[in-house]
């Protein structure tokens, strides 16, 4: 039977292969998408409507009411961008349709919700509270002491997390935007991000990957790297971890992206503390490299999922080592690229297998998330010693240069090298 699916949409790059999840030749599928990201809709699509932003929920429906007065009301809607969650799950409700409401969603969202559901389940979690006010972290910081970290219940991509070191650092809170916050003390230790899917009872297939710097010093101007961890005394713990962290949050089949800090306790085992979670696929390369180096596409889990059915991936014999590379502009987009020096090492398992680099003369939009960035590149080896070297002296050499895309010529950073990332 044909039903009208609607996919909420915003990557222009190849994230996400809808056209393999849903056949747009037995279904109505309409997009609800963005001007950057028009172009990558499938041609087979039954519609597509532009919206300033997938995020703008206002316009989403009005973009669902108009497309379901030309093809009924939508039998599911689907989005696979953590920015468009929330707006899905309105839309649902609104709608009465099949799917993740808000308040199921929530737990993944909020992240106060998500941190007592873990701790409450027994697993270790750096110390928090929430902070509707600059009072509340007073308060906290005087019971735990610092460096705090605040950052906001719901957000991406790092986007206002604020590290307090002192408290003359405090009345920093007094100009950001409102907004409901938590407040978390700081955990020095190294993070990870942990990918793969939960079937509802176990865990499917995963992989857990070291950051190199992190998502925050990504967002002050600096290189973000991941490298897949092959330490099998290590991967032990994170395997049970995560086991314990994904039932916690739900017993229905999960596509997760959590994130912990690893540290190492007094008798040498490894030290595991939950940072948080995310309902779908990670971000940046993740969703190629899980595609390009082990033939899993994790986006197909997420999106079965939310089509109400049951995902089924399969589990390779043999992991090869998968890494990523980002590397932001070295002047605030928009701005437009003037020059580029890619790396050229002579061993070729130095080599990203992959690169998107913007042409000399595009201009990289304002964009938040890790898709419109200075430049992208992913890895594969044999070890993850060999991966992070490719990955360092791809950070290393690259050369990228850029100016303003409005307004007068400015600096646009020399020849220098665009990035650096810490060992």
């Amino acid at each position: 039977m044909s039903r009208h699916i609607v996919v909420v949409h915003r990557w222009r790059d190849r994230h996400a292969h809808y056209e393999d999840y849903l056949d747009h030749h037995a279904h109505r599928v309409t997009y609800v998408t963005t001007a950057l990201a028009q172009d990558s809709v499938p041609s087979a699509a039954a519609a597509a409507l532009v919206v300033p932003a997938t995020d703008d929920t206002t316009a989403v429906w009005r973009a669902v009411t108009e497309l379901s007065a030309r093809f009924g009301p939508p039998d599911r809607v689907l989005a696979l961008n953590e920015g468009d969650l929330d707006t899905a799950a309105v839309i649902r409700e609104r709608l009465a349709c099949a799917g993740q409401r808000p308040l199921r969603l929530a737990r993944f969202r909020d992240k106060l919700m998500m941190n007592q559901i873990v701790s409450g389940a027994g697993v270790p979690v750096p110390r928090f509270a929430d902070a509707p006010g600059e009072q509340a972290v007073r308060a906290f910081a005087d019971r735990h002491g610092l460096p705090v970290v605040v950052k906001p219940r719901r957000g991406t991509a790092s986007r206002g997390v604020v590290r307090l070191e002192s408290p003359a650092d405090l009345p920093r809170l007094g100009s950001l935007p409102p907004e409901p916050r938590l407040v978390q003390e700081y955990c020095p230790d190294d993070i990870v991000h942990i990918d793969g899917l939960w079937t509802g009872d176990r865990l499917g297939p995963w992989r857990a990957s070291r950051y190199l710097n992190t998502c925050v010093d990504f967002t002050q101007g600096q290189a973000l790297g991941s490298v897949e961890i092959d330490d099998a005394e290590l991967l032990g713990p994170l395997g049970e971890f995560t086991a314990r962290v994904a039932g916690a949050l739900s017993s229905d089949p999960w596509v997760f992206h959590l994130e912990a800090f690893v540290g190492t306790s007094a008798d040498g085992r490894p030290r595991i503390r939950f940072l948080e979670a995310g309902y779908r696929v990670g971000g940046a390369e993740i969703p190629f490299v899980w595609r390009e180096v082990h033939g899993i596409d994790l986006m197909a889990a997420a999106a079965a999922i939310q089509l109400g059915r049951v995902p089924d991936l399969p589990v390779p014999e043999r992991w090869r080592t998968g890494g990523w590379l980002l590397v932001p502009s070295p002047v605030p987009p928009p701005c437009r690229v003037t020059a580029h020096e890619l790396p050229t090492p002579q061993d070729p398992s130095e080599a990203p297998y992959a690169a998107v680099v913007p042409a000399v003369g595009q201009v990289i939009p304002r964009v938040g998330g890790y898709e419109h960035v200075g430049a992208r590149f992913r890895f594969r080896g044999d070890s993850s010693g060999e991966v992070e070297k490719a990955v360092l002296r791809t950070a290393a050499q690259l050369r990228l240069e850029c100016a303003p895309a409005f307004g007068p010529p400015a600096h646009s950073g020399g020849g220098r090298p665009a990035c650096g990332l810490d060992r």
